[in-house]
């Protein structure tokens, strides 16, 4: 994997190129103007991970540029990193400070081997120190002192350890269509890196969504479900746009934050469900049921809008069936692969109304799509 290299003359560029690979990747398909989300060409990622590199007396934040040599094999270089261009201003204005202090202290220098950062928009930042030993109460009391001197939360993690000075998470501010939305975001779980794409992501989502769409296309809004969730990111920022919405995540850790965040915003129209969507789609078919189930209270919901947002595996065929039941289509991809496999098989029921890119890794070969389809 190659580390990106920001150079902002260059950004418009790539990003023409991206868009023109895009429209004709999806030549196939009948699809309209793609619209275009254009990230800040620098400091947009609000979280990252470096190894902390140890030479003699010296040590340093590492990332490593991944090659193929010509047997097939991959060969990793070890590349210092002293600022990070890609990383958020905060976080590359707390490399130096930190790294000066661990220097300093052979507590918290000893046998580190990888920094985690965590940042918001707002300038909060949470930070994780991993070690390859067991950290001691001596660790402690320097990483408290850290903590104070910095302004910032730290967490220290070795094997079977995971010690939480202050407290585990952030809370990301993002301003949606003149609106606030506030999320946890806890450490080592998944969240949007790039918040302002973030932001445009809601917002689109948000429009494509907005009752008077239905109205024009002439038919009733209905409910809302929501497939892969993780910490109610589009959850609470579509419940306005529908009478309720049920959303399912697997993942303990972000159905617990998707929890907080819908309190956090006062949304009392929402329910998350912690369920693979494989199991939310035999539930919808009545072949599953039990407590969870029941909870979900799915004969008094009218689903007519489902909103997908799957890992990069897209979806299986029984959750692109089942999405394929609804009149309308909100289809978030992190793979261009598997969402043109799954739209192969969408569109044979549906139309695409709009298809956006969010360029959510700039300078990467990475793509980050939205697709809204309409029952035919």
């Amino acid at each position: 994997m190659a580390i990106p290299v920001v150079d902002s003359s260059q950004y418009e560029s790539q990003l023409a190129e991206k868009a023109e690979q895009i429209k004709a990747r999806f030549s196939a398909f009948d699809t309209p103007e793609l619209e275009v989300f254009a990230s800040p060409s620098s400091h947009y990622r609000m979280r990252c991970e470096f190894r902390i590199w140890h030479e003699d007396d010296d040590l340093f934040y590492a990332m490593f540029e991944v090659e193929i040599d010509s047997e097939g094999e991959k060969q990793k270089t070890v590349v210092r990193m002293d600022q990070f261009p890609v990383a958020s201003q905060r976080i590359n204005a707390l490399m130096p400070l930190l790294l000066e202090r661990i220097k300093a202290s052979p507590v918290l220098r000893e046998r580190l081997f990888q920094c985690d950062f965590l940042t918001t928009l707002s300038g909060e930042a949470l930070i994780t120190l991993i070690y390859h030993r067991k950290l001691e109460e001596d660790w402690e009391v320097e990483a408290r002192a850290l903590e104070q001197d910095l302004g910032i939360m730290i967490i220290g993690r070795s094997r079977k350890q995971h010690i939480v000075l202050t407290q585990d998470h952030v809370f990301e501010r993002l301003e949606v269509d003149g609106k606030e939305y506030v999320y946890q975001q806890v450490e080592n779980s998944f969240t949007q890196p790039n918040a302002e794409i973030c932001c445009s992501m809601l917002s689109w989502a948000r429009d494509v969504t907005h009752p008077a769409k239905a109205i024009e296309e002439g038919r009733e809004q209905g409910d809302l479900v929501e497939l892969y969730c993780g910490n109610g990111n589009f959850t609470i920022a579509l419940a306005e746009n529908f009478r309720r919405v049920l959303a399912t995540e697997i993942s303990r850790t972000s159905v617990a934050s998707a929890q907080i965040n819908l309190a956090a915003n006062g949304i009392d129209n929402a329910q998350v469900a912690r369920m693979s969507a494989e199991d939310f789609s035999l539930a919808l078919a009545g072949e599953k049921d039990g407590r969870r189930v029941a909870e979900m209270d799915l004969e008094n919901h009218d689903f007519r809008t489902v909103l997908v947002d799957p890992p990069r595996a897209g979806l299986d065929d029984d959750s692109c069936e089942q999405t394929a039941r609804y009149e309308r289509i909100v289809y978030i991809s992190c793979n261009p692969q598997t969402l043109f496999n799954n739209l192969e098989v969408l569109c044979r029921t549906h139309r695409i109304e709009r298809f956006a890119l969010f360029d959510q890794f700039p300078y990467t070969d990475h793509l980050e799509c939205g697709v809204y389809l309409v029952k035919k």
